[in-house]
This record gives C-alpha cells, sequence and structure tokens, in this order.
C-alpha cells in the first residue's frame, strides 16, 4: 500500500453538524407536514444543484413557481441555513488540526454552495487552517464524480494513490476510489482515528 502524503477531509458531517431539521422543527412544526415538505419541495436534490453552482435566487423562483402558497417556507430554507450548521464536531476537528500542527499535507474536498461555505468559514474559522479546499458550488463540479476528485488532485498536486480521503457518504468513498484515491467512510472519530492509523497515519 502506497505510503499516505496527503489527507482530504469532507466537512458537512464529518468536521460540522448539518441538519436542516433543526430550524425548521420551528418553521413547520408538524412532523409530518416537514417530512413532506423535505420530500416533495426542497428535496435533497434541489439543495443539491445549489452545491453544483446554481443560484439561491434561482433555485427559490423554480420551487415558487410550483408551489406558491409555500413561499414563505421555500424561502426560510437559505435564510435560516446558518441554524442548520450548529456546531462542530470538536474530536474531529482535533484530528484534522492536530495532522496539520504534525506537518501533514492537509485539504479539503466538499460539497458546498459558494456562498454558505463563505458563511460557514466566518462561523468555523478552522476551515481555514487546511492548505486549501475545493468547493462544489465554485467549480460545477459535484462528488461522487470521478471529476471533482481529478481536479482536486491537479488543483492542488496530490498523487491519488498517496491520498487518503474522509466523507460520511459512502458513495462519495467510492468516488474517491474510483479515482485511484485511498479512503475511509467516515462514522465517527474514533474509528477515523482507527483508520488513519491502520493506514500508517500517526495521530
Amino acid at each position: 500500500m502506497t505510503e499516505i502524503r496527503h489527507i482530504v477531509f469532507d466537512i458537512g458531517k464529518v468536521l460540522i453538524h448539518y441538519d436542516p431539521n433543526l430550524p425548521f422543527s420551528r418553521i413547520i412544526p408538524d412532523e409530518a407536514e416537514r417530512a413532506d415538505f423535505f420530500a416533495r419541495i426542497c428535496t435533497h436534490d434541489w439543495n443539491l444543484e445549489q452545491d453544483r453552482g446554481r443560484s439561491w435566487d434561482e433555485a427559490e423562483a423554480l420551487l415558487v413557481a410550483d408551489f406558491p402558497d409555500r413561499e414563505h417556507h421555500i424561502r426560510a430554507f437559505r435564510k435560516h441555513w446558518a441554524e442548520m450548521v450548529p456546531h462542530a464536531y470538536d474530536d474531529s476537528v482535533a484530528i484534522m488540526t492536530g495532522l496539520i500542527d504534525a506537518g501533514r499535507d492537509v485539504t479539503m474536498l466538499t460539497n458546498f454552495a459558494a456562498d454558505t461555505f463563505a458563511e460557514a468559514k466566518m462561523m468555523y474559522p478552522f476551515l481555514t487552517l487546511p492548505r486549501g479546499v475545493t468547493v462544489s458550488g465554485e467549480i460545477g463540479l459535484l462528488k461522487p464524480d470521478i471529476a471533482i476528485y481529478e481536479r482536486h488532485a491537479q488543483d492542488f498536486g496530490l498523487e491519488p494513490s498517496a491520498t487518503v480521503f474522509i466523507d460520511d457518504s459512502y458513495a462519495n468513498v467510492e468516488g474517491a476510489r474510483a479515482a485511484g484515491w485511498q479512503a475511509v467512510h467516515f462514522t465517527g472519530a474514533e474509528k477515523l482515528k482507527a483508520d488513519l492509523q491502520a493506514l500508517g497515519v500517526s495521530l
């Protein structure tokens, strides 16, 4: 196995918590109605297009045209986005900052809208500590497309076989492996420590 020289972190649900139900449990208190809203209106796939680079104005306009009676709820998604990312995972952040302090080459690769990522950096300054980041919304590519891993490796001078990627989404882990990277599926900080140590990355 190739020695790991590059460590790449996902952000959402690895370094910071994300849950759109947090503000919407107040905005749409009824659990069944809220579940229906996320299933039919502000869906995962709709939100993912902002991660690909679509503007929030366009995204909101598309839904308001189809669901004019839900305009207030649709616009609340972006308006209350900061409430969806209420805290960092301190144990995961400690692993990342420890690797940086030890001189390891650490970067980040994330599916994130460009404007909300700028907001996240203000909320969580540790996101500025790695050598750099590839933000899907800034380049129009999404994980798990192989192209985004190739773009990240090219932009940051990474050797794919010497790179390990950490992501909570197994599909994104598989995408990294398809691009020739090593990758681990994140389920918690303790398992991440064990996975990295198994790859020869001391903590």
